[in-house]
């Protein structure tokens, strides 16, 4: 059973692999808009399925589309992987969106933001300090 297990894994490392690659090599789909990373494979332990999370930086519509584009490709890329995995069935592809890049660079913004903010106001109380010792 473990190596099925690992099987699995490798299996989903290489499709995440081909599929990045597919993706920096110019998916020609005028659909797929934006920064798209692959942020990870689930395959099923007969591998003929497979989830494919893809971060899509961009608005909602942008995202949307890039999926549509993604899935319109999935008969393209399988029989890509077909011919990289040298597997019996190449597993069907299915796009998923994953929101957490995005949801991490939202954090890292307000965190920007918030220690932008208290070094504003620790200037301010400096500035306050100073003027309160001169009067």
């Amino acid at each position: 059973m473990a190596h099925d297990n690992r099987r699995s894994e490798r299996v989903a490392e290489a499709i995440r692999i081909e599929v990045a690659t597919f993706l920096t090599e110019g998916a020609k789909d005028p659909r797929i808009v934006g920064f798209v990373t692959v942020t990870g494979v689930e395959v099923t332990h007969d591998l003929r399925h497979a989830k494919v999370f893809v971060s899509v930086m961009g608005t909602e519509a942008e995202q949307k589309r890039t999926l549509e584009g993604l899935s319109s490709l999935a008969g393209h890329l399988r029989s890509r992987l077909s011919k990289s995995l040298a597997l019996r069935f190449a597993p069907e592809l299915e796009f998923r969106h994953d929101p957490s890049v995005e949801r991490a660079a939202r954090i890292e913004t307000l965190l920007a933001q918030v220690k932008s903010e208290k070094l504003e106001l620790a200037e301010e109380a400096r500035e306050d300090a100073a003027e309160d010792s001169t009067d």
